[in-house]
């Protein structure tokens, strides 16, 4: 990194934004959560829910409108403040400031990530828009019928040359978690009764820590177990990323979302994005005490979409 000789707030605040635009495209908040900005304190989505099929035209046209009631979604206030010594500026020659200017920059986006976080280790015990757990086993809307997306699957029953457990499955027993999360989300219907994924080609599965060897075997490895082809590296068209959440205490579960959908399993809400700001060259700070201090704000939050874009997955 080039050394800097008396950096300026201006320089600072360019460097943040520029690292906060790479962070959000490393990021997985945009495949899982639709993004809506606000210009009040809360917004309602009564949208939720499948637009109508097409119908043969017998009679008038049948209208559907917009649900009574809807999900509600609170902006709050975020900040984070960074403290810095005007002679640490003038003395950096190594670039550690940017190292921690490009932190908070991380940290903004990371911010979504724990938010959302919440949202997905929360959805046994949090209701959607249909008055269900997000995640729950007996959903039903209209012509859906009952449906689940929090299912277990029994890996003692998966053939496989490896057996093992609740807590760390082999690397066939994962793969067929994680296509048993996705042949659910296949094949969930709307109120009317509709295929919602058929278009599905895209899915993003998210596991706890000590998953991840695993997970990224199950996915990415050409063969599995005694040497038989992977399924999930030769599906014509299906492609699967994967995360792995240090923020997830899940033990013996996985999450599988549809990623490519035009509507998504979790919202993200904005009233004000990102903005940084400084008391710098020039202020009173400066002067009374010799520091510039750079704060970032942001009024935002986030909420449960379409349960149909996710499954829970548990190893029994």
């Amino acid at each position: 990194m080039s050394a800097n000789k008396g950096l300026s707030s201006r320089a600072i605040i360019g460097r943040f934004y520029q690292r906060l635009e790479v962070a959000m495209a490393a990021s997985w908040v945009d495949q899982l959560g639709m993004y809506f900005t606000s210009d009040q304190e809360s917004e309602t989505y009564k949208w939720l829910g499948m637009a109508p099929a097409m119908r043969e035209w017998v009679g008038g046209r049948h209208a559907k409108g917009f649900r009574e009631n809807g999900i509600t979604i609170e902006n709050k206030k975020f900040e984070a403040t960074l403290e810095v010594p005007v002679d640490w500026m003038r003395r950096d020659k190594t670039g550690q400031l940017m190292v921690r200017v490009d932190e908070m920059a991380d940290r903004a986006v990371t911010h979504w990530q724990s938010l959302m976080s919440a949202l997905i280790a929360g959805g046994e015990s949090n209701v959607c828009y249909d008055g269900q757990y997000f995640f729950d086993t007996d959903h039903s809307e209209g012509n859906s019928g009952t449906q689940s997306n929090d299912i277990t699957v029994d890996i003692s029953a998966v053939p496989a040359t490896v057996h093992g457990t609740a807590t760390m499955p082999s690397v066939e027993e994962m793969r067929e978690m994680i296509l048993r999360g996705v042949t659910q989300i296949l094949g969930f219907k709307d109120d009317q009764g509709e295929p919602m994924n058929e278009m599905a080609r895209t899915f993003h599965i998210q596991v706890p820590t000590a998953w991840f060897p695993v997970a990224a075997a199950a996915i990415k490895n050409p063969s599995v177990g005694g040497g038989d082809t992977n399924v999930m590296t030769n599906l014509d068209g299906y492609t699967f990323s994967l995360s792995v959440n240090p923020r997830l205490t899940w033990t013996d579960k996985l999450a599988v979302f549809r990623a490519d959908g035009t509507v998504k399993p979790f919202i993200r809400q904005e009233e004000q994005g990102v903005q940084v700001s400084g008391v710098a060259e020039g202020s009173e700070l400066e002067f009374d005490e010799d520091i510039h201090r750079y704060g970032i704000k942001a009024l935002r939050n986030v909420g449960y979409g379409y349960w149909q874009q996710g499954c829970l997955v548990q190893a029994v």
